[in-house]
C-alpha cells in the first residue's frame, strides 16, 4: 500500500424582504399591546418613549422612523421586569472617578509606525482604551484597521476574515465605543440587550464573552452569555434580573429564552453574526432567521456579519439582513500561518496509534490537541491513551458543557497534556501553549484543516501540525493543498 501512496504522491442567512415582514412585525407588536401580561405571566406596563425628531442610525432623517443609538424605541408595552444596575449609583460614580484619576490614555504608549494603525488613531473612549491596553493590544490587525472606522460610522459591514485575524476584537471595540458614546436615554429594563452577538458554537460564544468582559472591565457596561449545555436557571436569572448591554449567545438557547419571553430583542441597536458560514453549515440559519425577525428592522439597527468564506448562500443572507453593507475582505498572505510547520505522515492505518504515542512523548512537545472526525473515534482513542497512562481528556459534542469548561481549564494549566477532540468541539479553543496539533484522521472539509492547525502557532509562537494519511483518507490531500495554496511536506513511515 505504501508503494501505491508513493505512486499517488507523484501525481500530483432580516428580515426577508422589508415591507411584508415589517408589516407582519408591526401587526405582531399591535397584538401584543392589547394585553398587559405576557404568555409566561410577566406583567407589563406602558412607558413613554423619548419625544422629538427621530433620526436614522446614520444621523439623518429616516423614512422608517429609525432611532439613533442610545435612544429608546417607542413601544406600547414595556416589560416590568426588575430594573437592577450592576452597581449602585454611588459605587458606580466612585468607581468611575477612581478610574479617571488613576489612569489616562497617555500611559498607553504606542509609537507611531509607518504602515501600522494604532487604536489611538480612532480617538476611542478612555475607559475602552484602558481595556485595550490591559488586553495587551498595541497595533491593529488588518481587519481591525479596516472594520473599526467603518463600524464607528454606524454602517453595516460584511467582513471576510479567517480565524485568528482579530475580527472578534474588531467588532467588540467598535460596539463598545458606540455604546459609550451613545448612552441609553431613558429607563433601562432587564431582558433588553442593546447589542446581540450570535455565534455557532458554545466555545466561540464563551470566548467572545471573555474578550468582551476584558474590554469592558473599566466601563459600566454589562456582558451576558447564553449557551446550551450550561446552567439554564442561572442564565434565565441573568436575563430577567440584570441589565445586559451586550448579549452573546448560540441560536438554540437564545430562541428558547426568546419564546418564553425571558429576553426581548426589540431594543437591539447592533446585531453581530459571527462565523455565518459555520452557522449555515451547521443548519442554524432557520433559527437565526427567527431571531433576526425579533430585532428591529434592518433600517433601524446596525448589522455586522462576518464569515470566513463567501458563497451564494452567504451573499443572499447579507442582502436580506443588511443595508448597503461595506465589504471588508482580508485575504491573508497565507491561509495557514507561516509559524506552523506542516507535515503529512504517510502510513498504514495500524501504525497511527504508535506514531501518535511517539509524537506526544517527544522532549520538545508541550500541549497536544488530536483531532478526529467522529465522536466514536475520539472516545476509542481517549480510552486507549488513558489506559496507557497518558494525561488525556476528551472534548466532543456529547460531553456536558460544565465538564468541557473544566477540561479546557485543566488543559490550559497543563494538568492535561493531550486533548482529543472533534472539529465542532475544537472550534473556539484558544490556548497559547499548544505546541502540536495532530490530525489523527484528515478532515473531509479543507477549511476544517485550517481551523485545526490554527490551534497552534498562536501569540507569535511556532507550532507543529502533523497529519496522518492512509489509503482510506489520503485522497483529500490535493483538496487541502489547493485550499491552502501550498504543497504539504510528505514523509513515509516504514
Amino acid at each position: 500500500m505504501l508503494k501505491a501512496l508513493k505512486a499517488w504522491t507523484k501525481r500530483s442567512d432580516d428580515n426577508a424582504s422589508g415591507s411584508d415582514k415589517s408589516q407582519k412585525r408591526s401587526s405582531q407588536d399591535k397584538s401584543k399591546s392589547n394585553s398587559n401580561v405576557g404568555k409566561n405571566g410577566n406583567q407589563r406596563t406602558n412607558t413613554k418613549s423619548n419625544s422629538g425628531g427621530q433620526k436614522g442610525r446614520n444621523g439623518g432623517k429616516s423614512q422608517a422612523g429609525g432611532k439613533p443609538h442610545g435612544q429608546p424605541k417607542s413601544k406600547s408595552n414595556k416589560r416590568s421586569h426588575t430594573k437592577p444596575k450592576s452597581r449602585d449609583q454611588h459605587e458606580q460614580k466612585h468607581h468611575k472617578a477612581q478610574m479617571e484619576s488613576t489612569w489616562s490614555v497617555e500611559q498607553f504608549v504606542v509609537p507611531e509606525e509607518e504602515g501600522k494603525t494604532r487604536f489611538h488613531d480612532f480617538e476611542l473612549h478612555p475607559q475602552l482604551m484602558r481595556g485595550i491596553c490591559d488586553s495587551g493590544f498595541s497595533y491593529c490587525t488588518p481587519i481591525q484597521a479596516s472594520a473599526i472606522p467603518i463600524a464607528l460610522q454606524h454602517k453595516d459591514i460584511t467582513g471576510k476574515a479567517q480565524t485568528g485575524t482579530g475580527k472578534t476584537a474588531a467588532f467588540l471595540i467598535s460596539v463598545i465605543q458606540n455604546l459609550l458614546n451613545n448612552p441609553y436615554q431613558g429607563e433601562r429594563f432587564a431582558s433588553e440587550p442593546r447589542v446581540l452577538v450570535l455565534a455557532p458554537t458554545r466555545e466561540l460564544a464563551l470566548q467572545i464573552e471573555k474578550d468582551a468582559i476584558e474590554l469592558t472591565r473599566f466601563t459600566e457596561l454589562n456582558v451576558g452569555c447564553v449557551v446550551g449545555g450550561m446552567d439554564y436557571d442561572k442564565q434565565r436569572n441573568l436575563l430577567r434580573n440584570s441589565v445586559v448591554d451586550i448579549l452573546i449567545g448560540t441560536p438554540g438557547r437564545l430562541i428558547d429564552f426568546m419564546f418564553k419571553e425571558d429576553v426581548y430583542l426589540d431594543q437591539v441597536e447592533i446585531l453581530i453574526l459571527d462565523e455565518a458560514d459555520r452557522m449555515l453549515d451547521m443548519g442554524f440559519i432557520p433559527d437565526v432567521r427567527k431571531i433576526v425577525r425579533q430585532t428591529p428592522h434592518k433600517e433601524d439597527r446596525q448589522t455586522l456579519l462576518f464569515s470566513a468564506t463567501y458563497n451564494d448562500d452567504i451573499i443572499r443572507l447579507t442582502e436580506q439582513w443588511t443595508i448597503d453593507p461595506v465589504r471588508v475582505e482580508i485575504e491573508p498572505e497565507q491561509v495557514t500561518s507561516e509559524r506552523v510547520d506542516q507535515r503529512v505522515l504517510l502510513l498504514e492505518a495500524s501504525q497511527r496509534y504508535d506514531q501518535l504515542k511517539k509524537i506526544i512523548s517527544g522532549d520538545d512537545v508541550g500541549l497536544v490537541i488530536v483531532f478526529l472526525n467522529r465522536r466514536d473515534q475520539t472516545r476509542r482513542l481517549y480510552e486507549s491513551l488513558r489506559k496507557d497512562g497518558v494525561k488525556v481528556a476528551i472534548l466532543s459534542g456529547d460531553v456536558p458543557q460544565n465538564k468541557r469548561l473544566k477540561t479546557l481549564e485543566n488543559f490550559k494549566k497543563g494538568s492535561i497534556k493531550v486533548l482529543v477532540a472533534t472539529d465542532v468541539a475544537g472550534r473556539g479553543i484558544h490556548v497559547d501553549d499548544i505546541t502540536h496539533v495532530v490530525n489523527y484522521t484528515l478532515p473531509e472539509d479543507p477549511e476544517d484543516y485550517v481551523h485545526r492547525i490554527g490551534r497552534t502557532g498562536r501569540a507569535g509562537r511556532t507550532g507543529h501540525a502533523i497529519s496522518f494519511a492512509s489509503e482510506d483518507d489520503a485522497f483529500v490531500i490535493p483538496e487541502i493543498e489547493a485550499y491552502v495554496g501550498d504543497k504539504l511536506k510528505m514523509e513515509y513511515v516504514d
